[in-house]
């Protein structure tokens, strides 16, 4: 199966977010395929990631580690200019951007609990800078089969929300979709055969996820290499036709 759809002959991919959990995760699985000719690995800690080292060295010319803050437009512009200086396209961008009790970001329970600067660190990470991160690589995707794909979640549902709470999570992740859903819009006149994608990925062992474990039900917390081949075997089968699109791991769409 390709990497993604329509693609014939190897990719180029990037993964933003890429020094832990799922990011990580992908990274080494996708560098575990024939059909990856180089991948890019994005995180503002890449320059520190032990792990993203020990790849390099295995892997050598095929990974390219770079350090960028997804939040600082500056550092994406000059993401986009590295990048442009190997390759003209990439065929697979996938964003694991994303915060829930870190960098100032606060799971609230309660009106009462919000703030604005919660809700600006939330927004910032998780909305801002996955479609800041498309802005800057829009030129990369204007050819050839492509897909970009950020991790939302299924609490960025409006629809779905039954039990409340977490309302900067909650609304940053909504917005993403919309963010999301906008974009592939605009990028299917520019390129028909471009696919973006809204993806919750399933409760994974993350940083992200720890503190609230102890309610996962059983079977239902992943692995983050579980994760990672459940969203590379989503995005192999999404179709151009179905872009704009919010989907679980298990290939079942989301309500808005």
């Amino acid at each position: 199966m390709s990497l993604i759809p329509n693609l014939d002959g190897t990719a180029d991919a990037l993964v933003c977010g890429a020094s832990a959990g799922i990011g990580l995760a992908l990274c080494e699985t996708l560098l575990a395929r024939d059909d990856v000719a180089r991948l890019w690995a994005v995180s503002r800690s890449a320059g520190n990631s032990e792990a993203l080292a020990a790849l390099a060295a295995q892997h050598g010319e095929r990974l390219i580690v770079i350090a960028c803050d997804a939040r600082d437009e500056q550092a994406l512009a000059a993401l986009a200019t590295q990048i442009k200086q190997v390759s003209q396209h990439l065929h697979l961008v996938i964003s694991t951007l994303g915060i829930l009790h870190q960098d100032g970001a606060k799971p609230e329970k309660s009106l009462a609990q919000l703030d604005l600067a919660g809700l600006q660190a939330s927004f910032a990470t998780n909305a801002f800078a996955p479609i800041l991160l498309l802005k800057h690589l829009m030129p990369l995707l204007r050819q050839q089969p492509t897909t970009f794909a950020a991790l939302s979640a299924r609490v960025g549902s409006i629809g779905d929300n039954r039990l409340g709470g977490w309302y900067s999570y909650r609304a940053s992740k909504a917005a993403l979709n919309q963010l999301l859903h906008t974009a592939s819009i605009e990028l299917k006149r520019l390129n028909p055969q471009a696919t973006v994608l809204a993806l919750h990925p399933g409760t994974t062992d993350t940083q992200l996820s720890r503190p609230f474990q102890a309610n996962v039900p059983a079977g239902k917390l992943f692995a983050t290499r579980f994760a990672a081949q459940c969203l590379l075997d989503l995005v192999s089968r999404v179709e151009p036709l179905d872009s704009g699109g919010f989907w679980a791991w298990d290939g079942q769409q989301i309500p808005w």
